[in-house]
């Protein structure tokens, strides 16, 4: 996978030497954060997640995945000319989809005990009526939880149980 490094946005002077505040003008203090104290030991602050899913066929499931929920694909592997995996995107989140190379056995239960839950600002009316127009079958409609989050669910053709939340 590649990885991506995140350019300064700070633009510099045309002679390309630093910017400098102009005479007489206070300097800033460094930006300082009050930080609550941590618990100790600390934990560990992820800032994304990315799930990756052996399926049986990688082409049929990068059509469900692209046309039935709309991720887009990304960055694919492929080993001697063969697609082996591939991104697919939504928004910030990136979901890895990798074709199963069967040494376990083509019976192989892929999505036993899987729950994948995903939250979105869309109206999810809206994605859940557009999921069944584009063939797809729901799980649940959408509604709203015992613990008042507002959604539905959808399992993918490998037997990933997705749930999609509405975010308030």
């Amino acid at each position: 996978m590649a990885i991506r490094s995140k350019k300064s946005k700070r633009k510099k002077p045309a002679s390309g030497a630093p910017q400098s505040a102009p005479k007489g003008a206070a300097k800033r203090a460094p930006r300082s954060r009050a930080l609550s104290p941590r618990h100790q030991p600390e934990s560990l602050r992820l800032r994304s997640l990315a799930a990756s899913l052996t399926v049986n066929s990688v082409t049929a499931s990068i059509a469900w995945y692209r046309d039935v929920l709309r991720f887009t694909p990304g960055e694919r592997w492929e080993v001697d000319g063969k697609l082996r995996g591939i991104q697919m995107k939504a928004g910030l989140c990136d979901l890895m989809l990798s074709q199963d190379d069967f040494a376990k056995g083509r019976d192989r239960a892929k999505g036993d005990g899987v729950r994948l839950w995903i939250s979105t600002a869309q109206d999810i009316a809206a994605i859940a009526a557009r999921i069944k127009a584009s063939g797809g079958k729901l799980d649940s409609e959408p509604k709203e939880t015992p613990w008042g989050d507002y959604a539905f669910a959808i399992t993918d053709p490998d037997g990933y149980r997705i749930t999609i939340i509405q975010e308030e």
